[in-house]
């Protein structure tokens, strides 16, 4: 890969990152090429040479969103961090990024681009199962899951959390401790109080 290369990389990633913050938290309808281009420090044909239109940029924003953020996770497992530290890690920084988006911004990605929410199933399917596997034998193998609780029934109890989280007006609206007692719940109510059997 040449510089040219690396640069018009670069150049549609910080476009994609400022595109996504302003849909978050303007909404898509409220947001303009201009203001995009404006935050990204791009002219606006810059964005229309790369992604010809407003929607193909929601589209490949959401997706390099979620990217970066299975990178981000998939990192933590290569970190010196116990099984319960990056837990709260991923669950805190979910919240995090669910209170950042506007309600209106979930709405349209639900409701007008079924293609979109297709692909955000698929890639939970394909890409993040196969992350939270490797993260259960994580909480196996250090003693924090008990090793007769199956990948299935664990897997079962993230969609049932990951559903829950995606409730964007019960999330939205909850305190900052409420959420710290969710964390909890997320993985103490897994764990219980650590049995002695626990093994």
């Amino acid at each position: 890969m040449n510089g040219f290369e690396r640069r018009t990389i670069r150049k549609r990633k910080d476009i994609c990152r400022a595109a996504f913050e302003l849909f978050c938290t303007l909404g898509v309808q409220k947001t303009s090429i201009a203001q995009i281009a404006k935050k990204a420090n791009v002219s606006q044909v810059t964005i229309y040479n790369y992604f010809g239109s407003k929607e193909n940029l929601l589209k490949e924003s959401i997706k390099d969103f979620m990217e970066e953020k299975l990178k981000q996770y998939e990192g933590l497992l290569e970190e010196e961090l116990t099984f319960l530290e990056i837990i709260e890690k991923i669950v805190f920084d979910k919240s995090k990024s669910v209170r950042m988006m506007k309600y209106e911004f979930i709405q349209t990605i639900l409701s007008k681009y079924q293609d979109m929410q297709q692909f955000i199933d698929d890639y939970f399917k394909n890409k993040v199962i196969p992350m939270m596997i490797r993260l259960i034998e994580r909480g196996r193998s250090e003693g924090y899951i008990n090793k007769n609780i199956s990948n299935e029934a664990f897997l079962f109890y993230i969609t049932i959390y990951k559903e829950a989280i995606n409730q964007h007006e019960l999330i939205s609206n909850l305190p900052k401790s409420a959420m710290q007692d969710l964390s909890s719940l997320f993985f103490y109510g897994l764990m219980g109080e650590k049995p002695s059997n626990l093994s």
